[in-house]
């Protein structure tokens, strides 16, 4: 089976990419991401997450449903809490390898015939 990396593939595949940044296209998403990797690898128990986030109740499991969706945190049990971590740190590598890999390479490209830039 092939594995894709989206940095050095040039079949990359985009909807996964936006399938991912739709993912993170909430503030409080963001933040509740965020908060995980500052927290590393151990993550945090949900309710220690939404202190730090200020996120909480059903607002963060709704968060955390869509970012688990998007492969980007993991939930488990430990005993009688739920320990949440992001996981995905290549993911979040490999999407801003996608969007920095062609950086300016159009820059200073001739426009196309019959338009103009003034």
């Amino acid at each position: 089976m092939k594995t894709t990396h989206p940095t050095t593939d040039p079949d990359f595949d985009l909807a996964r990419a936006a399938s991912t940044f739709a993912a993170l296209g909430s503030e409080q998403r963001l933040t509740v991401l965020r908060t995980l990797v500052r927290a590393g690898p151990e993550g945090l128990s949900i309710g220690e997450l939404g202190t730090r986030s200020g996120v909480t109740g059903s607002t963060l499991t709704h968060h955390m449903k869509i970012l688990a969706q998007a492969g980007l945190v993991h939930q488990r049990k430990a005993g009688r809490s739920i320990i949440c971590a992001a996981v995905a740190y290549e993911e979040l590598r490999d999407l801003s390898g996608f969007l920095l890999r062609e950086c300016c390479a159009d820059a200073g490209a001739p426009s196309p015939k019959g338009t103009s830039d003034d």
